[in-house]
């Protein structure tokens, strides 16, 4: 006889509330926020198998449970989601039957975690490095930099916009006072989460000859050696100078 099992029960723990749904198929999404909770519950639809061992698996790794987490209904937290929990498939079945199965698989939400603002002091003809987050799922529908109010004039300030994914990075090689001084503001827009920005105020301050200090030392150094060795071998001859002096 072939046991079968109902789809994993799944409970959204949010604010003290349980929310509970019945998934329609084998396969189902269970939507949670960063940094909440999930819990999710398998049992088998047959009362006669309660005594039977559940296992869980994540991403196919099976999952170390409690034994007395094993038989009726066994369940796993993820507490809180986290960035890699976003796509995780957990899969549930009897130890004694692994063609019978229920997946679930999370899809983490989140938007870019941009806020406040940041001071910079930076010299000219250094160079300049902005970096704003832009991880966000759903994915953004935009990510734009503006420099006192106007979008960032890529080709006039030498500047250069790269992002890998995870980080948009807005560059300037050289800086100059008159033309990179001012407020950035960062502003990735996400279909559901909305509009979040960042600002950084960048000071740009006169360049300041920099004296190297470890080589200057090192040849102060190198030249009190030098003399106090000079001394040392001479320091007979001046003796016999000095007492011929006084012998007279």
């Amino acid at each position: 006889k072939t046991t079968t099992m109902n789809p994993a029960i799944l409970f959204l723990l949010l604010f003290c509330v349980i929310i509970e749904s019945q998934p329609s198929s084998s396969v189902d999404v269970v939507q949670v926020g960063l940094r909440q909770s999930v819990s999710l519950a398998c049992r088998p639809d047959d009362v006669a198998q309660n005594e039977e061992e559940l296992v869980w698996l994540r991403n196919g790794e099976k999952i170390k449970l409690m034994e007395e987490n094993k038989k009726g209904e066994s369940k796993v937290c993820i507490s809180p989601a986290i960035y890699d929990d976003n796509g995780a498939t957990f899969t549930c079945y009897l130890q004694s039957n692994s063609s019978d199965v229920a997946f679930v698989t999370l899809n983490v939400t989140y938007h870019p975690e941009l806020n406040g603002s940041e001071e910079v002091t930076i010299e000219e003809e250094e160079s300049l490095v902005l970096q704003c987050d832009m991880r966000a799922n759903p994915l953004l529908s935009s990510m734009l930099w503006t420099l006192n109010g106007s979008m960032v004039d890529l080709l006039a300030g030498g500047f250069t916009v790269t992002s890998d994914g995870f980080t948009s990075v807005l560059q300037a090689r050289r800086v100059e006072k008159s033309v990179h001084g001012g407020t950035y503001k960062c502003t990735a827009t996400s279909p559901s989460a909305g509009v979040h920005s960042k600002l950084f105020h960048v000071i740009v301050t006169e360049k300041t000859i920099k004296f190297p200090l470890m080589p200057t030392i090192a040849g102060l150094v190198v030249v009190f050696l030098t003399a106090l060795l000079a001394v040392v071998s001479r320091w007979k001859k001046i003796t016999k100078v000095i007492n011929k002096k006084n012998a007279k």
